[in-house]
């Protein structure tokens, strides 16, 4: 796969901003660990194979199991993940599957068993963030492979 273009030259302006919402999400308040891990599930549900390679990475880095990255993809079936974790993925899933043009009910009321509305604002605002770097990285054709994770976090 080649490269098509680079957005944090092109885009410089875009590109920043981005890093502003990545800059928010590091102080929300989210743990790191699950910041990671919901940006890999909404990776793998956009086939970004960049994004998918970073957060693997960086997930891995702050300390992750395997066995809990190898089972994120069938998350509903496997014992690895507590109820907060799972009501969190649910909620990632529904933001980036929005096929029927809105969030079910079950998902937020499920989100909001084990989240604060602030933390439900701020699980959006990495659903968003981490969309936006899959369709950036997709359309660019981010090649996958070379990422080197920060210490651990």
């Amino acid at each position: 796969m080649q490269p098509r273009f680079n957005i944090g030259h092109l885009a410089p302006g875009a590109y920043q901003a981005m890093m502003g919402l990545e800059a928010y999400l590091a102080s929300c308040g989210l743990e790191p660990g699950l910041i990671h891990m919901l940006k890999l599930r909404a990776s793998q549900l956009n086939g970004c194979a960049y994004c998918i390679d970073m957060h693997w990475k960086d997930s891995r880095a702050g300390g992750e199991t395997e066995q809990r990255l190898y089972g994120l993809d069938a998350w509903e079936e496997s014992p690895y993940y507590t109820d907060r974790e799972r009501a969190a993925l649910a909620w990632i899933e529904a933001v980036t599957n929005l096929h029927d043009g809105h969030i079910p009910d079950a998902a937020y009321d499920r989100t909001r068993a084990h989240f604060s509305e602030k933390q439900i604002a701020d699980l959006t605002v990495l659903a968003a963030t981490i969309n936006s770097w899959n369709r950036f990285s997709i359309a660019a054709r981010t090649v996958p492979g070379g990422y080197k994770p920060r210490a651990a976090h």
